[in-house]
């Protein structure tokens, strides 16, 4: 069974952080397995995954479909029990790890604007409404959409319904970010213009991310850590720190990470299931 820290637990309800942003808290993985049992037998999903992300760092977890990526993420968050291992995550700003989850697709509710989509959170933790349209607007001018508060989400692009989720995550001012390939439903151009604001608002936060993807380039340009999982069972096969450099996309260390990631994940590379499990 998987152990979670006592700071891992929710923060109390209405009592939003103050103060400046300061180092999210560590998130460590230990020897974490999951069997699913299915009416064609057993799947192994998951094999003794161990994995450490410093506090206020962005992490990336990039590997192959079905290697078990989103379901890691969701044992972190809670959402998911492992049959074996360990998850510990550190104490956040208030003495406990508040945590904030952003999906593929953003979820909107359509009978509710975009500034009460992004309040909802707020006010469920027990925030007055007032304060919780003040935090909304804050948020809608972070990721970009101010004077789109009284939109409704079916007048959203991909793009715009994508900054909502994010700006939704971000109104409950978390310590940990998990994101589940937040960006996989718009297009190349709004993308890179997204994961450009991402890194921006994540630095001036100071919280700790864990961002899953299928897009090997977008985890060495996100990354201040990649994890590589193999195929199922999904293992970290990898890790490797990108660096500064390597977050100029037209550098020749981007190629060269983004290629040896490439040639890791590739098929005919089966050795490397034995590679190291950081």
């Amino acid at each position: 069974m998987v152990q979670q820290d006592d700071a891992g637990a929710a923060a109390p309800r209405g009592q939003p952080r103050a103060g400046p942003a300061q180092a999210g808290p560590e998130i460590r993985v230990e020897g974490v397995g999951l069997t699913y049992h299915a009416r064609a037998g057993a799947v192994r999903a998951l094999q003794e995954v161990n994995l450490v992300v410093e506090g206020g760092s962005f992490a990336c977890l990039v590997g192959p479909s079905g290697c078990g990526k989103s379901t890691l993420l969701d044992i972190v968050g809670g959402l998911a029990r492992a049959d074996e291992g360990r998850i510990a995550i550190g104490r956040g700003h208030d003495g406990q790890a508040r945590l904030a989850i952003v999906f593929q697709r953003p979820a909107l509710f359509p009978w509710k604007s975009v500034l009460g989509n992004i309040a909802f959170g707020c006010e469920a933790q027990g925030m007055r409404r007032a304060q919780a349209a003040e935090r909304a607007r804050a948020m809608l001018e972070l990721v970009g959409l101010h004077g789109f508060a009284d939109a409704y989400p079916h007048e959203l692009s991909g793009g715009m319904a994508s900054r909502v989720g994010i700006a939704r995550a971000l109104a409950l001012q978390p310590d940990v970010l998990l994101m589940d390939e937040p960006f996989a439903a718009v297009d190349a151009h709004t993308r890179v213009l997204l994961q450009e604001e991402l890194r921006r608002i994540v630095a001036d936060a100071g919280m700790t991310v864990l961002f899953v993807t299928h897009d090997v380039a977008e985890a060495v340009y996100l990354g201040d850590v990649v994890f590589v999982m193999g195929a199922r069972p999904g293992r970290v096969i990898h890790s490797l720190r990108p660096g500064t450099a390597a977050h100029d996309r037209g550098s020749a260390d981007f190629a060269g990470l983004t290629a040896d990631i490439l040639h890791r994940l590739a098929p005919a590379a089966p050795a490397l299931a034995h590679g190291t499990n950081a």
